[in-house]
This record gives C-alpha cells, sequence and structure tokens, in this order.
C-alpha cells in the first residue's frame, strides 16, 4: 500500500506557464494526467537525481512515487500541454501536440557557472489531452523501458538529448494489438519547444505568436541575446548549428532516429522523441529502423539530408521575423558544420589527433569495406583500439581479410604521420568508441523480463549504458555480435 500521508517536497517553478498566461489556450492547454493503478517503480536514474539537486532515496518515496505515476492529489502542480503542429514524412500533418505527454513545471538548477538552468519535467503516458487525437494518451511499458534506456544511452555516448528521471510500470491495462501494462516515463528536458511549434503558428497566420514563441526561447536560454538587434538570426544560427552537430554525432556513432519530423525536432538542437530508434549492428547505410517508413524516408544514411530539410521546414515559419537573405545565409551553415563535426568525430574514432583532407578516403573506403563484408560498425571501431602488429582479431571481423589487409597498410602509413605511441592512441580511442550500445536485442532483453515483473535487466542496462566506454563483467555478454534472432525484431511508430 502506498502511505498517503507523506508529503512531497519538490519545489518546482510555474514560469513556464506564467509565460503564456495572457495568451490564453494559444501555446497550451492546462491539464490533469490520469493516475496509475498501483504504479510500481521500475527504475529511478539517481545521476540524473544527483545532477537536478534531488536526493537520489527520495525517488523510492511513497509521495514521489504517486507523482511519477501522475497522482497530483495535495499538490499545488497545474500541469500543461503544448500544441504545436508538423510534417510528418514530409507531409504537412497540421495540429498535433503532447498528446500524451503533461509538463509539471521547471526545476532550476545552479550549472558549474553560476548560472541557472530551467528544466522542463513531464510526464510521458500521463493520460490523454486535447491533442491526443482520439487516442488514450498512454504510454506501453515496452516503449517506455526503449526511451527510458536509450535516451540515457545517448547521453552516455556525449549526444545533446533529453533525459529520463524514471520509470513507473502499474495494473493500468491499456489496448494496443493486445493488453498491455500502462507506463510513464518522466522526461526532463531543456526544452520541449519543436520546430512544430512555430510552424503551428506560421500556418495559422499568426505571426505574432511566432514572435512571442521565438522571444520565450530566447529569454529562457539565451537572456543575453535579448536586447540585441540580431536575437532571430542568432536563433535559427544556433538550432542550425546545434542540429547539424547533433545529427553528425547520430551518424559518427550509427544512430537512427527513425521518426525525424519536424515536431521531433528540438529548437535547442536536443535528441528528442525516442520511437522506433534503432543502433546499426552490421554497417548498412540503408539501414531504416522503423517498421512504418515504408520508403525509407529516415533511413540511416539520409538522416543528415533530412536534417536540412526540416531546417528549411523551420525556416520557412520564420520568415515573418527575418528576411529570406537571413534565412538562407544561416541554412548554408548546416553542411559545412554538419562535415566538420562528423569528419572531426570518425578522425577521433579512428585515433588521429587532427582530421586532414585525404582522410576522407581513408575514412568512406572503410566504411564501403565495411558494408561490403557486413562487419559489426560498433565491434569494429571498439577492436580497433587494439589495433597493432600483429591485428589478427579485427581483421578476423572481415570476409575478405586481404582487403582490410590492402587498407590497414594505408592505415598505418597515417598512424605513423603523428607522434603518439600506441598505448596513447589506444587509451584515447577507447574513450571515443563505446563497447556498449543499445542494441534493440538488449532492449527487448529487459522488456521481456519486466513484463513478468522482474526489472533487474532495465537496472543493469542503465548502469552500463550511461558509462558505455567502461569495462563492465557483469554484462560482458551484450558487448559482442548480436544474436541471429536479433534481425527478426521489428519496431514500428505502435506505442
Amino acid at each position: 500500500m502506498i502511505d498517503k500521508r507523506a508529503p512531497l517536497t519538490w519545489d518546482l517553478q510555474t514560469t513556464f506557464f506564467d509565460r503564456f498566461k495572457d495568451q490564453d489556450d494559444l501555446y497550451c492547454s492546462l491539464v490533469a494526467p490520469s493516475p496509475l493503478h498501483n504504479p510500481v517503480m521500475v527504475s529511478s536514474n539517481a545521476s540524473l537525481a544527483l545532477e537536478l539537486g534531488l536526493n537520489p532515496e527520495s525517488m523510492t518515496e511513497p509521495a514521489m512515487l504517486r507523482l511519477m505515476a501522475g497522482d497530483l492529489a495535495e499538490t499545488s502542480f497545474h500541469p500543461i500541454a503544448l500544441v504545436y503542429s508538423g510534417h510528418q514524412f514530409g507531409v504537412w500533418a497540421g495540429q498535433l501536440g503532447d498528446g500524451r505527454a503533461m509538463t509539471l513545471g521547471e526545476l532550476a538548477v545552479d550549472d558549474n557557472n553560476g548560472r541557472s538552468q530551467l528544466w522542463d519535467i513531464q510526464l510521458k503516458g500521463a493520460g490523454a489531452t486535447p491533442y491526443s487525437r482520439f487516442a488514450d494518451g498512454r504510454a506501453v511499458l515496452r516503449s517506455s523501458i526503449r526511451e527510458y534506456l536509450c535516451s540515457e544511452a545517448m547521453h552516455g555516448l556525449k549526444i545533446a538529448t533529453t533525459r529520463a528521471l524514471c520509470l513507473v510500470t502499474s495494473d493500468t491495462s491499456v489496448y494496443r494489438e493486445e493488453v498491455e501494462s500502462a507506463a510513464m516515463v518522466c522526461r526532463v528536458a531543456r526544452s520541449h519547444i519543436r520546430f512544430g511549434s512555430f510552424e503551428h503558428f506560421h500556418y495559422r497566420n499568426q505571426p505574432e505568436a511566432v514572435k512571442a514563441m521565438a522571444d520565450y526561447v530566447i529569454a529562457r536560454h539565451f537572456p543575453e541575446w535579448a536586447d540585441e538587434d540580431l536575437r532571430y538570426a542568432n536563433l535559427i544560427n544556433h538550432t542550425v548549428t546545434e542540429t547539424a552537430k547533433m545529427i553528425a554525432h547520430w551518424q559518427a556513432v550509427g544512430f537512427a532516429h527513425g521518426v525525424m519530423n519536424t515536431d521531433n525536432m528540438s529548437i535547442l538542437g536536443d535528441t528528442i522523441d525516442y520511437g522506433p530508434f534503432g543502433f546499426l549492428d552490421v554497417y548498412n547505410p540503408s539501414f531504416i529502423c522503423n517498421h512504418s517508413d515504408a520508403n525509407g524516408r529516415y533511413s540511416f544514411k539520409n538522416q543528415p539530408s533530412v536534417g536540412l530539410w526540416n531546417l528549411n521546414a523551420l525556416a520557412t515559419s520564420l520568415m515573418t521575423l527575418l528576411p529570406s537573405e537571413t534565412l538562407i545565409a544561416a541554412l548554408k551553415h548546416y553542411e559545412p558544420t554538419f562535415l566538420q563535426h562528423y569528419r572531426d568525430l570518425m578522425a577521433a574514432k579512428l585515433g588521429l589527433l587532427h582530421y586532414a583532407d585525404n582522410d576522407e578516403t581513408l575514412i568512406n573506403s572503410l566504411l564501403a569495406l565495411m558494408e561490403e563484408n557486413q562487419v559489426d560498425y560498433t565491434l569494429f571501431f571498439r577492436q580497433l583500439c587494439y589495433f597493432s602488429e600483429p591485428r589478427q582479431a579485427v581483421r578476423d571481423l572481415f570476409v575478405d581479410r586481404e582487403a582490410f589487409d590492402a587498407w590497414a597498410v594505408l592505415y598505418v602509413e597515417r598512424l605513423s604521420q603523428q607522434s603518439v605511441s600506441d598505448n596513447d592512441r589506444s587509451e584515447a580511442m577507447l574513450k571515443t568508441n563505446p563497447k556498449y550500445i543499445l542494441r534493440n536485442y538488449m532492449a527487448q532483453a529487459a522488456i521481456e523480463k519486466a513484463e513478468k515483473g522482474d526489472y533487474s535487466e532495465v537496472n543493469l542496462l542503465l548502469d552500463v549504458l550511461q558509462n558505455p566506454f567502461e569495462e563492465h563483467p557483469q554484462a560482458e555478454h551484450y558487448a559482442g555480435l548480436p544474436p541471429d534472432w536479433a534481425e527478426t525484431i521489428s519496431v514500428s511508430c505502435s506505442s
């Protein structure tokens, strides 16, 4: 039984809501969560709790469990759901919005520079909102486990992302292809404002609302721009730059988002909305992680170009704030920023101190060789950390070993051009090339145990994925090639 008497002491601000108070329901709607029945804490993120200034032990208290399960009784929270629109699979979808997510408020945390950073605290799977579009607003346990683990895995990989504070399951039933358990993830983000937030008001011919949204983002995240004439130009330039860097990091680590709709793109360049994502097993640039993506629009190789397409859609929605020349100039920074960041990341993965012009041939020939030989992307780069003569382990990943030997000759020649010992290079590469990523079969193993009430695998993976470059003897079975049955896993937009 949950102790109903214990109060919750968690000071969330409400400045987010006050910001749009005078705009009626233009930007958001007040909502009320539908509490889960008999909630159980599957996992809580002690590391994030500490970063937020919370006592990790408080996550197990009955009052916190009630809150994380959507029970706001005896609290003063007034949650909201945001409205936005967007292009889905390249087609204008019209009004969307937080159909199953409710923002409780903001938590102010001082960073290392003494500046206060506001974090949105949001419950995902909290029930229907005005934007649910006839859906129940719930999230099932399986998709919640995937989002909980992947957002933390991405943070562990040093990729800009939303975070997850905890995961709660329950006796509440939801109906998808079959009856499943309802769950909630407490999502923590610097912002939940999306490209589609601006598109929504642009296509409704409400330029004053577009301006107010931009002013809000600037006031909250970039107060130093507030009085500058270039503040809107700064905003689009910042979004272009950070989006380019984010997607470059996706490509370097082998991550496929799966649903790069404009409503799933953060104005700050953070990875947001983990649906049918996937990490590469064998290197396959045509990899499609979303079973619903019949035409492969969001395939792994298409992600960089889709990022630019989405930024063009955002720029269109800002045409009442900025002249076309300024918007075009900002968009032109995307490709060189992406290429520079991607090349630097790939050079580091190869143990190179700096990217040189002729390294493009070295990198591209390696990727082509990996594709032809169906070499596991993560395993190869991890084993390459130990590259020296003889090089049997990494060589044996290739069917065409002679082709690898030919590439290795060029690689050895390139390494000889820098004065770094094999040991120092290896240590640096081990901090760049993860030993662990969240492969689909790993998430599936955690899901199957959790659906039987065993949450040990969720917590094991959380610990491993938050520190993916380190050794984890208890999870060594996740460091090798995936089992054959992993290829049968199919992930779609269903949640």
